[in-house]
């Protein structure tokens, strides 16, 4: 699932007669490289959100049939946020009763990186996890708190930056999310939540019931948030310097 339904406010003016989906790096729209990095990890079916100039967003998937890939949009008329997002468009993953066993991507359209995703899907599997989180040892103002093997165990938000712990551990890291996600089907039903909700008070929620809530350390590679102008501008400098492809 490509996360494509927010406002974009802090892309704008680039925002004001487009969705941030179809803002451009170096010729290339975010969506575009989204699903381009996805189907080079073997993903061939995606749902993706849309709320702002929605309609844009399907007549540019139209226009290039899809990118050859199977594509369907969920329509948020209100934004629902991660969680009430994923929770609308749980169906399509559970449309396959084959196929409840196998994990998917949760991805931000607004993030670019060089994350090995075959790699984090394998750790993903391997631990059992229920959701297993892209995360770096970086800058944030909301970091989430992992213990020593990884397993969220809390967090730090709000004005002022107190830990808000659902598992008690003697050491732990604080690590920057990186809007990248593996999850279990299994993981839908359990979003008891309603209406307009992020997905991280759910991870919380679900690590302190003893779930496996994961962290994939990504610190190797390369990642950065698209969240505004100037990013886009580094973004741009980077790719033409080889950072990443």
């Amino acid at each position: 699932m490509i996360l494509a339904a927010g406002l974009g406010t802090r892309l704008r003016p680039l925002t004001d007669n487009r969705p941030k989906a179809l803002v451009e790096l170096s010729g290339r729209t975010l969506l575009e490289i989204t699903l381009s990095r996805l189907r080079s990890f073997g993903v061939t079916e995606v749902i993706i959100n849309v709320h702002h100039f929605a309609d844009l967003v399907t007549n540019y998937l139209k226009a290039h049939n899809n990118f050859g890939m199977r594509i369907e949009i969920s329509r948020e008329d209100v934004l629902l946020d991660t969680g009430g997002g994923l929770k609308k468009a749980a169906s399509f993953f559970l449309e396959d009763s084959s196929r409840l066993d196998e994990p998917f991507l949760f991805h931000n359209v607004d993030v670019i990186s060089n994350i090995d995703l075959r790699r984090m899907i394998q750790f993903h599997t391997e631990n059992h996890a229920l959701a297993t989180l892209a995360v770096q040892s970086r800058e944030t103002s909301r970091p989430l708190l992992f213990d020593d093997h990884l397993q969220l165990c809390g967090r730090r938000a709000g004005r002022d930056h107190e830990p808000e712990i659902v598992r008690p551990s003697a050491h732990l890291d604080p690590l920057a999310f990186s809007g990248i996600h593996v999850l279990s089907p299994r993981l839908l039903p359990m979003l008891s939540e309603e209406g307009i909700f992020s997905i991280i008070p759910s991870y919380l929620r679900l690590a302190a019931q003893g779930e496996k809530i994961l962290a994939f350390r990504a610190d190797a590679y390369y990642w950065r948030d698209l969240g505004r102008p100037a990013d886009l501008a580094q973004a741009a400098a980077d790719l033409q310097q080889g950072a990443f492809t």
